[in-house]
């Protein structure tokens, strides 16, 4: 019987047996910040023919063992987490789920908690716990502040308690939800934010160039977009398909985000410039007019942003802000204000999903929407460069046929359609992945520190 305040620092023989079924970048960065803390029985597995390779990555890592399958680690672990895509989570669990150990508690790191739920109580013999739980990050963010959901399903107080001793050195914040509310929470917060970048790249690889080294999308608002876009692109391509597809919520949010730059384009060609402004500033008020006035800003500076611009940082190199404070590019941000205008529709209010359990990437584009949209000089000026301004009308076209084309993607619910979309427009970006990722990083880093 685990201690329910159990921690690295007891004697190794208190400690409980870990195991971890799939060994993704999920599942590894699970097995490190396990093994850093000072856990000294993790029990590890992925697929059998990747038993030797992973055998000899971590042959050197304290307190890791590698096995040859599920079966040989749920038979053993006191704690156990499927950490596979959710498209597999069935079929898996089917497998080694009746091997469970007597009394073990059984988690799962899918994004999508629908099958995952239905797989656990398929499969897993009723003696068991389940308390599932998924990491509001990715991979190669740190865990520290991060939010981590914890839903206990069918176990008692002391076994959440076990779960929350074993993650308590994520230096996680954890948040309570059902699997229900879980998956409504991650449609709003994740997939329709994914669909948001996901359509940038899809418009500038179908134009096949890179805005940002020519002039166009750089510094502040544009620094984000594009720094998020690539750190998107480069991660793999599952990581948002299954949230995509699995999650009925999901699907409803990415049709609306289309429709909504559809209907906003229409007005731009229309030049029916009472038409839009009437349409943005209701969905201002829908969204932020709630929002106290007292409560800090997310977004930092455009000054502060403009250090992480792609392709050279201007305040390291001596060259002057791209846009400085006073005087940002003109664009009509159509990203933006289709994503402002879909929440509006939905009725979904950010804010509140920020303070439960925001990711790093929708709490930046949750602050660039705040940015844009609670000062009307600025919401102004991207509604009179939607009407006025040609100079990204191209771009805003191929982003409402972009747009289109992942919802009807998504609604297809094919993970070879998707497959195929994502990576053709990932191979057009990959030369610049590797400089987008550690500016990224240090982005996420600057505002996930800062107030809001």
């Amino acid at each position: 019987m685990v201690r329910t305040n159990v921690s690295p620092n007891d004697p190794p023989e208190e400690h409980p047996t870990i195991g971890l079924i799939g060994m993704g970048a999920m599942g590894a960065m699970y097995a490190k910040h396990l093994s850093k803390a000072g856990w000294t029985k993790i029990c590890v597995c992925d697929l059998p023919e990747k038993y030797d390779s992973l055998k000899q990555e971590y042959q050197d890592i304290p307190g890791i063992t590698v096995h040859r399958d599920g079966h040989a680690v749920s038979r053993i672990s006191d704690f156990i987490m499927y950490s596979v895509e959710a498209e597999y989570i069935d079929r898996v669990v089917s497998q080694y789920g009746p091997s469970t150990k007597v009394g073990a508690i059984v988690s799962g790191q899918t994004s999508v908690k629908a099958p995952e739920k239905d797989a656990f109580e398929k499969y897993l013999p009723q003696d068991v716990d389940i308390v599932s739980l998924h990491s509001l990050h990715g991979p190669s963010v740190s865990p520290e502040g991060q939010p981590l959901v914890l839903i206990q399903h069918r176990a008692p107080d002391s076994s959440l308690h076990v779960v929350e001793s074993i993650f308590r050195c994520f230096g996680s914040r954890f948040v309570y939800l059902t699997y229900e509310d879980h998956d409504l929470v991650t449609a709003n917060v994740q997939a329709v934010t994914h669909a948001a970048f996901l359509t940038m790249g899809t418009a500038w690889a179908s134009q096949r160039s890179y805005p940002w080294e020519q002039g166009q999308y750089v510094g502040g608002i544009e620094t984000v977009k594009v720094n998020i876009m690539l750190r998107i692109y480069a991660n793999k391509w599952h990581v948002y398909a299954g949230l995509a597809i699995l999650n009925p919520s999901a699907r409803v949010q990415i049709d609306q985000y289309a429709s909504s730059a559809s209907a906003i384009f229409k007005l731009m060609l229309a030049g029916d410039g009472d038409g839009l402004r009437a349409r943005m500033y209701q969905a201002r008020e829908e969204v932020f007019g709630s929002v106290k006035i007292e409560r800090a800003p997310i977004f930092l500076t455009e000054d502060v942003l403009d250090q992480f611009t792609i392709g050279g940082s201007a305040k390291l190199s001596g060259r002057s802000s791209p846009t400085g404070t006073t005087a940002p590019t003109s664009n009509s941000h159509l990203a933006l204000l289709a994503m402002v205008d879909c929440w509006a529709h939905l009725k979904i209010q950010p804010f509140d999903h920020l303070d439960l359990a925001a990711t790093p990437i929708f709490r930046m584009w949750i602050g660039v929407a705040e940015y844009l949209f609670r000062s009307p000089e600025r919401l102004d000026a991207a509604i009179r460069s939607a009407l006025c301004d040609l100079t990204h009308r191209s771009d805003d076209l191929e982003f409402v046929v972009a747009a289109r084309g992942w919802s009807q993607c998504v609604s297809f619910g094919s993970f070879e359609l998707y497959n195929r979309r994502f990576s053709e427009t990932a191979s057009f970006f990959e030369s610049r992945f590797e400089e987008a990722s550690s500016i990224g990083s240090e982005m996420i880093k600057a505002i996930s520190q800062s107030k809001g």
